[in-house]
């Protein structure tokens, strides 16, 4: 076959067989090209875009990729930086080696265990028996019954679905498989946009940006449309009291709260090939609330902490997103919430979308279809704030590919007006070049006609959002089974201390719980199991130096075991030393039973007998009375954050309610 290329240094022909390795076809571009380095060598079927590195297709012949005879390839290179002689023909051996040194990004990523599922389904779509038109056998399939796509447009406008899922859209654009496999078949089908700059330029043919600029380096012109697919096509929280207690903070003290989300992806049978975010935890970082915002710390010092620990978990959790609460009580009705975010407002304001931007970029989605081995990001924004009827109500979000790749150009900012967003000026200041393409977005006019405009100097918000369902199940069965230990970075309002921890194992004598085959009190274990079943109090056991890496690996697992039920769900912990040293404080923080195994005698009545009387109803009465049991005069335990009062005031000095 005849095999033609075009590059900066002319236009050759080649001659192979259908069955030459491509490193034939390397080794004859390097040959024309003395001053190429090997490593940064590119072909396409286009003059611009699709550029595939030729690194990446070693192993393969010529036909098997999908070369026929009479093709144009255009061939890219970067120059090398310190030319070195080179023998004027290298040989097949030589280029073949070097293509095979190279490891194709794609093909060494480890995708979510939902990517891994979906790649194992064909996504079809099944279709009952059409009594009207189907006039064939049991056994056979016509047009009105055979499977549909996933991506199939009619079922989606049927259904209301908005956006195609995510390997719904691969299945689209990956062509079907044939006997004659193309290279467009063996090749990832996604390359991540990018708005930036070439440098330096592929022509090499003038000074790198910004001293010069040309149409090979400069992006292309943008034309903002709504996103065909969605990352994340659900958001679920597993239980509604996981925001009932994020809630709490708000409604005690008036001021908004940020919380990042704990959870893991789960197939979404509502939505072809669909992928819902499931919520099990929301962990609070350090943050300071005002009325109307707050201001959040980044980077998250405590972040690679909390990761390593939620995927030590059963079922091995991350962070799918974050949620911030927008409430503010009516003026009128204080018990009613402020409707602010709707169609004649805004959803999410510009400065929300930045920074929704910001936190996909970090946080990339691992995928064999990119042929960066990374694609857009599954990272979910959830807004609390009010509804129509003065409740309060979730909206999740995320950002458009386009708004990632803006955000990563430095192309926008926020404006005054929250449904507004700014394009930035362009800067040709070496120090801080920023290249502006030309930016378009369509709408309809008043009269129905769809017309393009200039975005700039600015753009409604609404053309970066992706909408994401969200709700609750109607079994919950959260992986945390409480919700009720203090929660991490609430200063005065829920204080976090290895003492009130201590007293949580103490109140329900969590230091006589042994291994099921020493037999012990069943009821105190089930206690146990499920107020260690809550993430924010294995969180916090991270931080007190008591537990040791190996201990804490155990306790999560421990708190996160399908059935706590199991008498033998507790055995692997409580075999632990750090478990063993955390009981041992427990139980010297416990408060003492009274001496003499009886109540002082009251003036005619005869001593009462103790013995048989349970200790947690001791505990009950020292908390009644306002102190401890015994040896622990003037000290008054507060019912409600259950701090040990020393003076002799009537509030408490932490939570400041009465005693």
């Amino acid at each position: 076959m005849l095999i033609r290329v075009r590059s900066r240094d002319g236009n050759f022909r080649f001659e192979f067989q259908p069955t030459s390795d491509i490193s034939e076809l390397v080794a004859k571009i390097l040959e024309t090209s003395p001053d190429a380095d090997p490593h940064t060598v590119t072909i396409s079927n286009q003059p611009r875009g699709n550029e595939v590195p030729v690194t990446t297709l070693s192993g393969s012949d010529l036909q098997t990729l999908g070369f026929k005879h009479g093709d144009l390839l255009f061939v890219s290179y970067q120059t090398r930086s310190a030319p070195e002689p080179a023998p004027s023909v290298p040989s097949a051996a030589a280029a073949d080696a070097t293509a095979q040194g190279a490891t194709r990004p794609w093909e060494v990523v480890e995708e979510d265990a939902v990517d891994k599922y979906w790649r194992t389904q064909d996504g079809k779509i099944p279709r009952g028996r059409d009594s009207r038109f189907c006039k064939h056998g049991t056994n056979a399939m016509c047009d009105y019954c055979m499977p549909l796509e996933p991506y199939d447009q009619q079922y989606h406008t049927k259904n209301n679905i908005k956006h195609l899922s995510y390997h719904a859209y691969l299945h689209k654009l990956t062509p079907k498989s044939s006997s004659s496999a193309s290279i467009t078949s063996v090749l990832p089908p996604l390359t991540p946009p990018s708005y930036k700059v070439k440098v330096p330029c592929p022509t090499g043919g003038h000074a790198p940006w910004p001293a010069g600029i040309c149409t090979a380096c400069q992006p292309s012109t943008i034309t903002l449309q709504s996103q065909p697919f969605r990352m994340v096509d659900h958001l679920e929280i597993a239980s509604p009291d996981i925001v009932e207690r994020f809630l709490q903070a708000w409604r005690a003290t008036g001021t908004q709260r940020f919380g990042w989300l704990i959870g893991h992806y789960e197939p979404y049978p509502d939505v072809p090939m669909g992928v819902k975010a499931v919520v099990e935890a929301i962990h609070e970082p350090p943050q300071q609330g005002e009325i109307d915002g707050l201001e959040l710390g980044l980077p998250w010092e405590d972040e690679p902490r909390i990761r390593d620990l939620a995927a030590k978990a059963t079922t091995p959790l991350q962070i799918v997103g974050y949620i911030f609460t927008d409430l503010e009580p009516e003026e009128e009705d204080r018990t009613k919430i402020r409707y602010k975010r709707h169609p004649q407002s805004f959803y999410l304001s510009s400065l929300e979308a930045i920074f929704a931007a910001t936190v996909q970029n970090a946080n990339p989605l691992p995928s064999k279809s990119s042929f960066t081995g990374k694609f857009g990001s599954r990272m979910i924004t959830a807004v609390l704030t009010g509804t129509e009827e003065g409740g309060a109500d979730i909206a999740a979000y995320q950002v458009s590919e386009q708004a990632c790749v803006m955000v990563d150009a430095d192309m926008i900012e926020a404006s005054v007006d929250p449904g507004i967003v700014r394009v930035k000026e362009e800067d040709p200041d070496p120090a801080s070049a920023r290249y502006i393409p030309d930016v378009f977005f369509r709408y309809k006019n008043e009269y129905g006609l769809d017309v393009q405009k200039n975005a700039k100097p600015c753009f409604p918000v609404e053309y970066l959002l992706v909408n994401v369902s969200h709700g609750f199940p109607q079994s919950p069965s959260p992986l945390f089974r409480s919700v009720n230990y203090k929660i991490e970075n609430r200063p005065g309002l829920e204080d976090q201390t290895v003492q009130n921890a201590l007293s949580k194992f103490a109140e329900i004598q969590a230091y006589d719980v042994r291994e099921s085959g020493a037999g012990g009190d069943r009821s105190k274990r089930q206690a146990l199991a499920k107020l260690l079943s809550d993430w924010h109090l294995v969180a916090f056991l991270g931080t007190t130096g008591l537990l040791g890496p190996d201990d804490m690996r155990v306790l999560i697992r421990t708190a996160t075991a399908p059935n706590l039920e199991d008498d033998k769900a507790l055995d692997e912990l409580i075999r632990t030393d750090g478990w063993q040293t955390l009981m041992t404080f427990a139980r010297e923080s416990a408060p003492q039973r009274p001496s003499g195994g009886q109540f002082p005698a009251a003036s005619g009545h005869q001593p009462m007998e103790t013995d048989d009387i349970p200790p947690e109803v001791f505990d009950q009465i020292a908390r009644e009375s306002g102190g401890a049991p015994s040896g622990a005069s003037n000290v008054r335990i507060c019912p409600h954050c259950t701090f040990e009062n020393t003076h002799s005031g009537t509030d408490c000095e932490i939570c400041g309610l009465p005693l």
